[in-house]
């Protein structure tokens, strides 16, 4: 419902008031309005595109990256990357991110939610959890044939998702020699998947769900899901085109209570009264932005700009986590199909493959951009003397501040061990460009002729913390946003490291078979020969892999908490926040399963706090 039609609806008191109609917004509001006798409003910015075919047609995610459905942000110049500024896509639409990105379904480790609960959070690990990443999604199996071409013999029905809204599947077919090679290449190197990544112990290469609906071929996302099949309650309202300005407290007796939010429609100012608690899922951004803008932060920014505090706290906004991921392109055997004349807008190809996929649904268009995963260990890609290599990196680069300490050794037992990943890397069945200026909208413009196949990597576990705070206090003010990435000396090497595994991995057999042996890259730089080369080409190519988290992390207030194990905002008694920026530390993987996990955890605790 469009908030400029809707003007009456801003002025009833509702219980519930959501910010942000996003992933993990559209979730919490659905299973909150399970309960009839309470009253929800959602407040988004973005509109209502769910008949946008660029959000429905899987293909289509590289096309809506910096148009008017997302909020296009970009970080500072960053020092470690040669002063490059990078771009970082949020979904600004009914859905969030989950319209836009890339549709890869991946889990994290058990190991990563069990540091969430050693850094003080009783409650938050595998076991708790495992049942919230179940339950938010249903998985579908390929047939027989093409489930033995992707080598998909690993799914538990024990954790396997079988009721949950979000819809997966499995993108490639027989006629695909690429996702078959990356799962058997894998195997080769005695890195084949043991179990069911959902089992919470994923190792090895796999062929990978994304989030497809296996009948429709669209995608799989918060608003055609959650918010659809809930969309008929009388008791949610879901708002777009909202501009949230701040959230209300009141400061009386006792613990600090949100009372409702303060938005604009159309330049007219409204109030929304919450009679129960205020929500924010507005995203690892502009989550610790509303609460500065609100009067929750550190003191001496707040004041900068005019704001009365009501909460100091120096940890909002700070402890931002991302994943880096970069990639070399390499040429593919002549006959072999990829995506490169679709990214280039070739019209035979384009007007070919929308033809396939209106008539029979079928084709290149319903393909999602991951659909081939690996989660690997450091030990795998040390050459020489493994372990002492591996000491000599943790003694010269382990950091004095002893606020680290604690994320220090999570990482450090994770690199340590050949059963634990600290890097994750994908193929991506067309060319990138890694290498354009931040002017250009995302990473498939201005190719190459050709047809390329990329081979990706991402560091998993960064040790590099930035930030993101207001840099005014008014709302419509994009945040400064400095994720100071590789500004710890450990998180170079590692990346360095496992992207010269990628040199591996392309002349190990199969997949070195379907490569030109001595084919066109990327770039001039992307042939990589030794650890400086790997540097070099990690500072001039490394982007964002959109999945940006922690900067309201869920920590003891002493420890650099935001909010508490029950996702309230420490000093406050009803605000609650319920997306990405909760996280303690980035789990490995795409980090979309894990926010759907965290909000259908968070719909209960609301629902627990309630009784």
């Amino acid at each position: 419902m469009d908030a400029s039609t809707s003007i009456s609806l801003l002025q009833a008191e509702y219980d519930y008031v959501v910010i942000g109609g996003g992933t993990a917004g559209l979730v919490v509001a659905s299973r909150l309005s399970e309960n009839d006798h309470v009253k929800v409003i959602v407040l988004e910015a973005g509109n209502n595109h769910l008949t946008d075919p660029r959000i429905n047609i899987p293909a289509g995610w590289s096309a809506v990256l910096g148009s008017e459905v997302d909020w296009a942000f970009q970080t500072s110049a960053q020092e470690h990357l040669g002063g490059r500024v990078l771009r970082h896509p949020q979904g600004r639409v009914l859905g969030g991110s989950s319209a836009i990105n890339a549709e890869a379904f991946i889990a994290p480790s058990s190991t990563d939610l069990e540091a969430w609960e050693h850094l003080g959070n009783p409650g938050w690990n595998w076991q708790v959890m495992m049942p919230y990443y179940r339950k938010c999604y249903t998985l579908t199996a390929p047939d027989s044939e093409v489930s033995e071409h992707l080598g998909i013999d690993w799914i538990d029905e024990d954790v396997r998702g079988l009721s949950g809204p979000i819809q997966a599947s499995f993108q490639g077919a027989i006629q695909d020699p690429l996702s078959k090679a990356w799962v058997q290449t894998f195997k080769g190197l005695q890195h084949g998947l043991k179990r069911d990544p959902f089992a919470g112990e994923a190792m090895g290469g796999y062929s990978s769900p994304i989030t497809v609906d296996p009948e429709s071929k669209t995608r799989s996302y918060a608003a055609n899901t959650y918010y659809a099949s809930a969309s008929h309650r009388p008791n949610l309202t879901v708002l777009t085109g909202v501009s949230v300005k701040n959230i209300i407290l009141d400061t009386g007796n006792g613990p600090v209570t949100a009372t409702g939010v303060h938005v604009s429609v159309n330049d007219l100012e409204h109030i929304v009264n919450a009679s129960k608690e205020v929500i924010l899922a507005a995203g690892a951004f502009q989550t610790p932005k509303l609460l500065e803008l609100s009067g929750i932060g550190d003191r001496e920014l707040l004041e900068t700009h005019g704001i009365h505090v009501v909460i100091d706290n120096p940890n909002v906004g700070e402890n931002l986590q991302d994943h880096l991921m970069t990639g070399i392109s390499y040429e593919v055997m002549d006959g072999i199909f990829t995506g490169d004349g679709l990214m280039r807008q070739e019209p035979e190809i384009t007007q070919m493959a929308m033809q396939m996929y209106t008539t029979a649904k079928a084709g290149p268009l319903c393909a999602g951009g991951i659909g081939s995963y690996a989660f690997m260990p450091l030990l795998n890609s040390l050459d020489g003397d493994k372990t002492a290599d591996l000491e000599r990196l943790l003694l010269d680069c382990k950091s004095q501040d002893p606020k680290d300490a604690i994320h220090f050794e999570f990482v450090r037992s994770i690199l340590e061990s050949d059963k634990k990943a600290s890097a994750s890397m994908f193929m991506f069945p067309a060319q990138v460009n890694l290498h354009n200026s931040p002017s250009a909208k995302n990473f498939t413009q201005d190719l190459a002729p050709g047809n390329y196949v990329s081979l990706g990597v991402a560091l998993l576990h960064p040790l590099s913390r930035g930030s993101v705070h207001i840099t005014s206090a008014h709302a419509s003010q994009e945040p400064h946003i400095d994720p100071k990435y590789l500004s710890h000396a450990l998180d170079v090497e590692i990346f360095a490291t496992h992207l010269r595994f990628l040199e591996r991995l392309a002349q190990s057999e199969p997949l070195a078979s379907l490569l030109k042996p001595d084919g066109r890259r990327n770039h001039p730089t992307a042939f990589i020969r030794d650890m400086n080369g790997a540097r070099d080409y990690v500072r001039q190519s490394a982007i964002s892999n959109n999945h940006s988290a922690c900067t309201c992390a869920m920590k003891p207030r002493e420890k650099g908490g935001v909010v508490n194990e029950r996702l309230v905002v420490h000093g406050t008694a009803n605000l609650r926040v319920v997306d990405a920026s909760i996280m303690p530390t980035i789990p490995g993987g795409n980090i979309q399963s894990s926010v759907y996990a965290v909000a259908e955890r968070a719909a209960d605790l609301i629902k627990e706090d309630a009784r």
